[in-house]
């Protein structure tokens, strides 16, 4: 009976540290974070190097940026040009393999987060962005 009893608390137990935020444990609430979502608007179109000098390539990415408040929005927003290009570069510098692979376009993307943290923490002095999101990736080449 009593190994039956630690049994159903050791798993309780485990579900409560599982589920993380979503119980607390002796009535203490955890700070909820705010997080937006900004759209780098219009996509981002751009070429990127082919196989040879004479060949390009073309891709069409949509960029949304995970902000780690909402009040950055406005910061974002304010500096979206400055983002638009760094991505537009970092897009034109990368060979086409890289660009056609998934293991290649997640490498895009976590240079393009690198990039853009270290843009809006040189701007705004803050760890502005959680995360960079392509919804839309399309290429031709």
């Amino acid at each position: 009976m009593i190994k039956t009893n630690k049994t159903k608390v050791g798993i309780l137990l485990l579900v409560l540290v599982l589920s993380g935020s979503h119980f607390q444990l002796f009535g203490q609430e955890s700070p909820r974070k705010n997080f937006a979502y900004f759209s780098l608007e219009p996509d981002i179109v751009t070429n990127y190097l082919g196989p040879n000098a004479k060949k390009l390539g073309y891709v069409r990415v949509t960029v949304e940026l995970m902000l780690e408040d909402a009040a950055y929005i406005e910061a974002a927003e304010h500096h979206s040009p400055l983002l638009r290009a760094a991505t537009i570069d970092i897009f034109g510098r990368q060979p086409e393999e890289k660009v056609k692979s998934l293991t290649g376009r997640e490498d895009i993307r976590r240079v393009c987060l690198e990039k853009l943290r270290e843009l809006m923490k040189k701007e705004t002095g803050n760890d502005t962005i959680k995360d960079v999101i392509f919804t839309k990736y399309l290429y031709q080449g």
